[in-house]
């Protein structure tokens, strides 16, 4: 396989592609490189590649030309090169795609410095841009080292021993186990027996239990996407109960009939309805929430909502159907959404953040920065009936949800159905 770089230092590949594997790589001829330099391709006596940007702005910006010249010559060479541009904005860099770029011939790699390439480069050629991480470096070579080793230990003959290459983090969407070798016990710590039993059908199920008890506690993201059977389901389920303080545990709803608007966008308050209790209240449950409120200061509406979660978790209901009863068991009448706020500050011992959501707006928050909170402190959600939240409650709270479909023009989900996206979002399967 054929590695061509184009950078500005092609020293700074001299030691890294130069030791371990990757030397004995190209030794054997296994993984091969080229090195173009975009100012060898300059006409100044000052190889000059750089410029200041149109518009003004910090920095400078590589110039087109010397580019241009030097992929041309590049695509010349090498007709069905493949050419990836290091660069923020591009498709983030993965075991899969190192597995995509592992069967091409001959992969090219832009190294950008500065503050990147003239626009103008990807429409002049067919560039990949791709994404090692959400960090900034100072050029592109060191992206491009990521790159290199990812995609070169998957070629034939790179590993010595090939299932080396797939054996490890990442390579079935999990975190890999861990490994032990001698002596048997060090500074009193001794290795696992299971890996001292000769048994391979028990190391290899420890293995694949570690892999998933470590993903699941490192990197609960990778998860949903991981390929995992029944087994490995059962076990994470179970892990999870013993070991993970679930996040939301932190998280709180509550469904709010006053202040609300109504169709002509006056403050009014509205009638609960029976699916809104029973439904939200199940998704509270699904995910876990430390508690779901209705909020409503009329009386006869406590009343009717009292009955309600009587017969659920107390009554004939709870009976007929204990899996309705545990989830109606989260639901808390409150008259007003201070009143919310007091009782979970009083259980939690801190005040929650109080986020509103909204189908209006632009919203000041985001799901990941509301889960991110939610290891600190609890957070209680806010959910609008009638035609949403009043704009002095809204005002009110400390920040404001980006609404579910902020880019399409039709945007009228029920509040159950909201109430459930934005779970999901926060909280996902293994949060």
């Amino acid at each position: 396989m054929h590695f061509s770089l184009v950078t500005l230092f092609p020293e700074f590949f001299d030691s890294p592609l130069s030791a371990g594997l990757m030397a004995k790589a190209r030794e054997s001829g296994t993984v091969d490189f080229s090195f173009r330099n975009p100012r060898d391709a300059t006409a100044d006596r000052h190889r000059t590649v750089d410029d200041r940007p149109y518009g003004g702005g910090p920095g400078m910006v590589m110039l087109p030309e010397p580019l241009a010249v030097t992929l041309r010559a590049l695509r010349e060479d090498a007709p069905k090169a493949r050419i990836l541009m290091m660069a923020p904005r591009g498709r983030r860099f993965t075991q899969q795609l190192a597995r995509e770029l592992a069967r091409e011939e001959h992969v090219a790699i832009l190294c950008g410095r500065y503050e990147g390439f003239d626009a103008r480069i990807e429409e002049l050629f067919d560039i990949e841009p791709v994404c090692v991480g959400d960090f900034v470096l100072n050029g592109g070579e060191t992206a491009a080292l990521n790159v290199i080793e990812a995609v070169a230990r998957l070629v034939p003959g790179f590993m010595g021993k090939e299932e080396s290459g797939e054996d490890e983090s990442f390579s079935e969407g999990l975190l890999e186990y861990p490994h032990y070798t001698r002596p048997e016990v060090f500074e009193g710590l001794p290795v696992p027996d299971v890996l001292r039993s000769g048994d391979h059908g028990r190391i290899a199920a420890w293995r694949r239990e570690q892999s998933l008890a470590a993903t699941l506690r490192l990197r609960p993201e990778l998860l949903p996407e991981a390929p995992l059977t029944e087994t490995d389901m059962t076990f994470l389920r179970h892990k999870a109960a013993e070991t993970v303080e679930r996040a939301g545990r932190n998280l709180h709803c509550a469904l709010v009939h006053y202040p609300v608007l109504n169709k002509e966008k006056k403050s009014v308050a509205v009638s609960l309805t029976n699916l809104d209790i029973h439904d939200i209240g199940r998704c509270s449950c699904t995910y876990g929430l430390g508690g779901y409120y209705i909020v409503t200061p009329i009386e006869d509406q406590r009343r009717l909502l009292d009955g309600i979660l009587r017969h659920w978790t107390e009554g004939p209901g709870l009976a007929a159907n204990p899996d309705r009863g545990e989830a109606l068991g989260l639901v808390r009448g409150a008259d007003t959404v201070q009143d919310a706020v007091d009782d979970i500050t009083r259980r939690t011992g801190q005040r929650p953040l109080v986020i509103a959501t909204s189908a209006r707006g632009a919203g000041d928050t985001t799901v990941g920065q509301v889960r991110s909170i939610l290891a600190e402190r609890p957070v209680l959600l806010l959910f609008g009936t009638g035609h949403g939240l009043s704009p002095h409650l809204v005002a009110a709270c400390d920040g404001t949800l980006r609404p579910v479909r902020w880019m399409d023009g039709y945007n009228h989900l029920s509040v159950r159905t909201a109430a459930a996206i934005i779970m999901d979002r926060i909280l996902g399967d293994c949060y």
